[in-house]
């Protein structure tokens, strides 16, 4: 993609930067009260059956993504055109999504700014290691990557490790502003929980919030690990990284069902988002439709995209994803060569992987 090509690209979508303040107010019409209400029906009818609960969580959590889109978008000031009233709606929407506004814009912002970046990876992002990394790796930290990368731990223990423990604390030199936000939003989770409990019991409010907390947050992690994680995704080190080849190219385009597709904010329209941050979520899909060249995006469907959970590590040389078991046989002839020459295998110090 010439330089000039790249250019285009990106002031083609901006026409689409500018929110509008009657779509963000009917988003949040069409999407808070909805969840309030899929909240309360689904502890309402724990009287009756659990299982008749179990359809009203299911769509609570979807509604709580949807919320998260709309707090995603006050981060990236995409949601209104005050930067006031984003931090505002920001730091409630955080509150309910377990999310502190300034930590989590921080942190995301660099995420934008340097993915698909080989030699700045590490913040906002998954843990991700290249085939050299890995080979060069000690036991521990190949062993510690491995768990990492594990479905069960990602998907399973990672929303209860990230967003309910990680982000109750703030991150060493965090400015006043962002350590005062972190502390409101604990302060309100704390006031919001309390109460619930206080009024419904804990009990009931453990079987409603609990799968909702969790089925939320794992269709998050795997919202975010899809649209990075792809065959022939975008990879480079920092003297050929392209910031708009990282967003079109590194980005997927995750076509969902239509249903889906709304649920989550049309946050499916990866590359466009990457391309453009200030586009906010509900002219997305108008961005695709309207640049032709954003329309060769990679595409991934609901179906495809299952095959993602085996890619594992960055090749290179390949410019594409391996498995463990692709990996296996060069680290055995790594150990093989190693003890030939009756020395043992290079091991990177653990703190040098990111």
């Amino acid at each position: 993609m010439a330089t000039s090509n790249t250019a285009q690209l990106k002031k083609s979508v901006s026409p689409y930067e500018k929110p509008i303040t009657k779509a963000s107010l009917l988003q949040l019409i069409n999407t808070i009260p909805p969840f309030i209400l899929l909240w309360a029906a689904a502890y309402l009818s724990l009287s009756v059956s659990y299982w008749l609960s179990l359809p009203f969580i299911l769509l609570a959590s979807g509604f709580l993504i949807r919320i998260f889109i709309l707090f995603h978008d006050c981060c990236h000031q995409s949601f209104f055109r005050s930067r006031k009233a984003n931090e505002i709606l920001g730091t409630l929407t955080g509150i309910m999504t377990l999310f502190p506004y300034h930590q989590w814009k921080h942190s995301h912002s660099i995420h934008h700014s340097t993915s698909s970046n080989l030699d700045k990876r590490g913040i906002g992002d998954m843990w991700l290691m290249t085939t050299d990394e890995y080979l060069e790796a000690s036991r521990w930290t190949r062993f510690y990557y491995r768990l990492y990368r594990n479905p069960i731990v990602m998907f399973g223990i990672g929303p209860f490790a990230v967003f309910l423990i990680e982000y109750r604390f703030n991150r060493k030199g965090a400015r006043r502003a962002e350590r005062v936000n972190t502390w409101i939003t604990n302060l309100g989770i704390v006031a919001v929980y309390g109460v619930l409990i206080w009024a419904l019991g804990w009990q009931a409010f453990l079987l409603v919030q609990l799968p909702i907390f969790w089925l939320s947050g794992a269709a998050g992690i795997w919202l975010f690990y899809v649209q990075h994680q792809f065959e022939e995704t975008y990879y480079e080190h920092d003297a050929e990284w392209s910031y708009v080849k990282a967003a079109v190219e590194g980005s997927s385009y995750y076509k969902l069902p239509k249903a889906l597709q709304w649920l989550t904010g049309n946050i499916g329209f990866h590359h466009v988002h990457h391309l453009s941050p200030r586009v906010p979520n509900y002219l997305l899909e108008k961005a695709h439709e309207s640049v032709p060249p954003l329309q060769h995006a990679t595409t991934v469907t609901l179906k495809s995209s299952f095959a993602a959970v085996k890619f594992k590590l960055w090749d290179e040389q390949k410019k594409d994803f391996v498995t463990f078991g692709q990996i296996k046989h060069l680290l055995q002839a790594s150990r093989t060569s190693a003890s030939a020459a009756g020395r043992t295998p290079k091991a990177a110090p653990d703190n040098e992987v990111a």
